[in-house]
């Protein structure tokens, strides 16, 4: 078996973790949470408004911060919806599990064994601009 078969392999060991399902699941009650969209919605024209406000030469400081607060409430309301809060943590579960996947195959190509890389000791935050150094 070759390494791209091993990898669509790995590809459907991933799709069948309770993680992965439990991610799809919060995805699929998010998508279908009519005031949570509305929100959502809300939240990202208040945001082009505010984009829009900022552009101007001649910005009114009154409207951006009536623009700005706006804004945060509704953020601050999708951020308590119970299914926005379910989606974040099992997005993160999953995030986690993908971040310790791409761990193991870094340090395995930069010579570590594979059976014995610890991608919890390399710390990677998954941005190699904060990155003390896989390479």
């Amino acid at each position: 078996m070759n390494v791209i078969e091993i990898t669509r392999e790995l590809g459907k060991a991933i799709q069948s973790d309770p993680r992965y399902a439990a991610y799809l699941a919060a995805r699929e009650k998010n998508d279908s949470d009519e005031e949570l969209q509305k929100l959502i919605g809300e939240f990202n024209v208040g945001r082009m408004q505010l984009n829009r406000e900022m552009s101007k030469t001649d910005k009114d400081q009154a409207k951006l911060d009536e623009l700005n607060t706006k804004i945060r409430d509704i953020y601050a309301d999708i951020m308590r919806n119970e299914n926005m809060a379910a989606f974040n943590n099992a997005k993160t579960e999953f995030d986690d599990m993908i971040l310790e996947i791409d761990q193991i195959i870094r340090l395995c190509a930069n010579g570590a064994d594979p059976a014995t890389c610890d991608p919890k000791a390399a710390s990677c935050t998954g941005s190699c601009s904060t990155c003390g150094g896989c390479h």
